[in-house]
């Protein structure tokens, strides 16, 4: 039904909202059935699009809150799961929506746990809102970009890591389950995918005295990858260099060391003793 409603409405997949829908069952399938999860999880699906993945959701999960921005499919879902006493519609943005309260509201003393068919244009402001905003949840398993999902995923101190890695691992652990050509997809993406699932840690990976402050600095390191990090951090933040020089020395760490190279942990430790020669100089 999913697809022939599609076409038979002649519905155009929406280019700004960057829809590829998932027409591939097996694949809906391989994602519900993600290892850990309980029936009686609560789930909130960002983007239910045709509902391809919402059916497996329904008949696996003891509640399902669906989030569609585009109110094309609005009545095409209400009538398709209506008989599911699971399910639960929200025309709404994700990026907009308090989740806060949904959880609070639908999934109140439930597990929770996020599914979605991602857009690649913003994949990334989705998954460090969840993130960020530190809501009631388990884990996001997440239909993306191959090469997101391969940063978000990438070994700390690789050459493929970047702010975004190092964010994802503070608050995660992080694992491609499986990828996903683009046959599986309506229209054809022209990019592979993967599927990415996020367990949210109970106690984050490390301890910085001031979070914002850490996130500024790997956020400055990163935006010149071609320079050192101490380069590209006292350009962006401006503090001076030598200040930078010194604490990497301190650490043992090599003056000219670019930003790939640095883990989560060297970057706690350079907010944290910025931090603190700042307490001593004021």
């Amino acid at each position: 039904m999913s697809e022939s409603f599609v076409y038979n409405n002649k519905i155009k997949p929406n280019k700004k909202l960057g829809q590829n829908f998932l027409i591939d069952k097996t694949v809906a399938e391989r994602m519900v059935d993600t290892e850990g999860l309980k029936e009686d999880t609560g789930v909130i699906e960002i983007g239910p699009g045709t509902g391809k993945l919402t059916e497996k959701l329904l008949k696996k999960y003891s509640k399902v809150v669906c989030i569609e921005i585009d109110k094309r499919f609005i009545p095409m879902l209400s009538d398709r799961f209506s008989k599911f006493s699971n399910f639960i519609l929200i025309n709404s943005d994700i990026l907009k929506v308090d989740l806060h309260e949904i959880i609070e509201k639908h999934l109140a003393g439930k597990n929770v746990a996020v599914f979605g068919n991602l857009p690649y244009y913003i994949t990334s402001p989705i998954i460090m809102n969840l993130l960020e905003n530190e809501y009631p949840i388990d884990c996001i398993v997440a239909m993306m970009q191959k090469e997101a999902a391969e940063r978000f995923a990438a070994e700390e101190g690789s050459r493929n890591s970047g702010a975004v890695t190092l964010a994802a691992r503070y608050y995660s652990d992080v694992n491609i389950l499986f990828e996903v050509g683009a046959e599986s997809f309506y229209p054809k993406p022209k990019v592979d995918s993967s599927v990415v699932r996020f367990d949210i840690l109970k106690t984050k990976r490390v301890a910085p005295s001031n979070e914002k402050k850490m996130f500024e600095i790997i956020k400055a390191a990163f935006s010149q990858r071609r320079k050192t990090s101490a380069n590209a951090i006292s350009s962006v933040i401006g503090i001076d260099k030598s200040r930078i020089e010194e604490i990497l020395k301190t650490l043992g760490l090599d003056t000219k060391i670019r930003a790939e190279r640095l883990r989560l942990a060297d970057y706690c430790k350079i907010s944290n003793l910025l931090d603190k020669k700042e307490e001593i100089s004021n």
